[in-house]
């Protein structure tokens, strides 16, 4: 069967441009088939939903490689991912690292990419999907914090900054506590939560929330109402917090920076009345220790503002500021919000750093791919991607107008070349040559059809399919009624079956192939009104749908014709988004002097329009 994933063509432009060599993903291993397990098996033995289990193959590369089984119902060996479980933490069953009573991270290091700390123990891990876009910043944000909250080495020796035990993290603004709860899922009662909330609901919401966490973790939390930027009810705190995190509110344009002029939170200078998130970077960063870390989200504009450019200086030679990192877009308690992150520690005793970390997260489709595991976060900074991240020397970042975007500094030194684009370029028109002569020819049929149909209430009656609920697990073959109006498809047995169910259809094989029942049904249910919250067909509405009857070896052939063009469909859209990335990158290269303006094409695109239009005629 014709198919060009995705993946391929995307791998082969990334290995292209950094001139690697494709390396093989599956290792050929010998085992007996009670030894292997399925993704389905692994969920169910972790304690997790099986979206978590496709997450950790995408991102942790030392999730065991497929064993055997197929590309749709992969196999993994028991011994490898029982091992893999409990190296990482990731299952409550089988867990047995850490050393905290509840199981929660163990604190040893001071750096906020240090390696070296001992594994830890979470709560069982959930589908991504199921988080809200502040919770899953929360989480990321949470997972830049060091590994240790413990005070540095003689710090007893500065009688001017007060110890604090347990450790305290710090919100100066918690609204309803979503960071401080991230930040209880990872240390648990090893550390006090303190936050202040302007909202006095959002703050009763907080204090609710933290009390329950309190009742079954022991965790210690105390939640003030009002402005700690205008009225700190945090002053207790002032130099002595082991950590700050903080999602500023970003609905203020300006700030009555008039009012505290004289502040000696201003470490680094007044912020400008246009710059309120400068005064909130640096009201966290007053009440960290020494060797403390904040995590701040900014939006892009205090990356690049005017007014504040002596305030980033001031940053950036001071070595306070360590990474900058650069979110997808949707991530956040604002919809649609595009957000960067400080990463900000005060020194102590030690030479200050003479390089910022710059990270540029921000091409991610999914925002569910961001890490949010210490560890993956020193993977990145330590990589040999420099589309991704780079050490930017101090010295560079002061030039001009000190701009802190990542994409100035670690999109433009992709080492690429002419030749790269050009070996790139010409695998793409290779590829749609390919497809183009993939376009099936279907011809008109002897004599004119007519179908005798027969109801879904029907086939269920006579044992020829079972519709079950949205909880049933779906196995491969089965039919998938899906939510939000998206159409119904047939299971591959792959953790993505799970997504947006609605119903799960169990087909007999030896009475009805699965392609053939979903492209006649497609039709009918999208004729039929959707009245229930789900934007999905009920199952009453379901029965009524129809398909016509007719032989198996009749329907397989549908089947056959309906999974081939679905499949060259999603190829065109993978290779049509493939296609745009190739363009951007090429768009980049002209504008940084890597390729020159003049091109030569293989054929007028005055063609390709005309086809266009033709195309939307039909």
């Amino acid at each position: 069967m014709y198919t060009v994933k995705l993946c391929t063509v995307t791998s082969m432009f990334t290995r292209t441009c950094r001139n690697e060599r494709p390396t093989d993903t599956v290792t050929n291993m010998t085992s007996d088939q009670h030894d292997q397990m399925t993704a389905a098996e692994i969920a169910r033995l972790a304690g997790v939903g099986r979206a978590a289990v496709s997450n950790w193959r995408r991102r942790y590369p030392g999730f065991p490689q497929q064993l055997g089984g197929t590309p749709q119902r992969p196999t993994f060996s028991r011994k490898e991912v029982e091992a893999w479980l409990k190296e990482t933490g990731k299952s409550d069953q089988l867990a047995t690292a850490g050393s905290t009573e509840t199981g929660t991270q163990s604190i040893s290091d001071l750096s906020p990419f240090a390696s070296g700390g001992p594994s830890y123990t979470r709560e069982p891990e959930h589908g991504l999907a199921d988080l809200t876009p502040g919770q899953l910043l929360a989480r990321v944000m949470t997972s830049l914090l060091p590994q240790s909250t413990a005070p540095p080495p003689n710090h007893s020796d500065d009688t001017d900054v007060p110890d604090t035990d347990p450790p305290v993290v710090l919100d100066p603004a918690c609204a309803e506590a979503t960071l401080l709860m991230a930040v209880a899922d990872r240390f648990g009662s090893s550390v006090k939560l303190v936050g202040q909330e302007i909202d006095e609901l959002a703050a009763a919401k907080a204090k609710a929330a933290l009390h329950l966490r309190s009742d079954t973790q022991s965790v210690k939390y105390e939640i003030h109402s009002g402005d700690s930027l205008l009225d700190n009810q945090l002053g207790t705190y002032l130099g002595a917090s082991a950590a700050v995190i903080c999602e500023p509110p970003f609905d203020l344009l300006q700030w009555p920076a008039t009012k505290l002029a004289d502040d000696q939170r201003w470490t680094f200078g007044i912020p400008s009345p246009r710059d309120p998130e400068l005064a909130w970077v640096q009201h966290c960063y007053a009440h960290l220790r020494p060797h403390g870390v904040a995590v701040v989200a900014v939006s892009p504009r205090t990356c690049i503002q005017p007014s504040g450019q002596s305030i980033r200086t001031a940053l950036v030679r001071s070595g306070a500021l360590r990474s900058v990192i650069a979110l997808p877009t949707g991530m956040g308690s604002t919809p649609d919000s595009s957000l960067h992150i400080w990463v900000l520690r005060r020194p102590y005793g030690t030479p200050t750093p003479d390089t910022v970390d710059m990270i540029d997260l921000s091409g991610l489709s999914d925002p569910a791919d961001v890490p949010d595991g210490n560890a993956a976060w020193r993977d990145i900074v330590r990589g040999d991607s420099p589309a991704v991240s780079r050490a930017v020397p101090c010295q560079e970042l002061l030039d001009d107008d000190v701009s802190l975007l990542p994409s100035r500094y670690v999109s433009a030194h992709v080492e690429t070349s002419p030749d790269d684009f050009a070996r790139v370029t010409g695998r793409l028109r290779a590829l749609y040559t390919h497809i183009g002569q993939g376009l099936p020819n279907f011809t008109a049929p002897n004599t004119q059809v007519r179908h005798m149909y027969v109801s879904f209430a029907e086939l269920e009656r006579t044992g020829a399919l079972k519709i079950r609920s949205r909880e049933t697990t779906p196995s491969a073959g089965d039919l998938l009624m899906r939510t939000l109006g998206r159409p119904p498809v047939v299971a591959t047995g792959t953790a993505e079956d799970g997504i947006g169910v609605a119903q799960v259809v169990e087909i007999n094989a030896d009475r009805l192939d699965p392609h053939f029942v979903v492209a006649f049904l497609q039709a009918d249910a999208q004729a039929l009104p959707v009245a229930n919250t789900l934007g999905a067909l009920n199952r009453e509405d379901l029965r009524r749908c129809r398909i016509p009857r007719l032989p198996l070896a009749e329907q397989r052939r549908y089947g056959d014709a309906f999974r081939y063009l679905q499949q060259l469909q999603d190829t065109l859209t993978a290779l049509a988004k493939t296609s745009s990335h190739v363009i951007d990158q090429t768009l980049h290269a002209l504008t940084t002097g890597v390729l020159a303006p003049g091109f030569s094409a293989a054929r007028d695109t005055d063609g390709a329009i005309a086809t266009d239009n033709e195309t939307r005629e039909l």
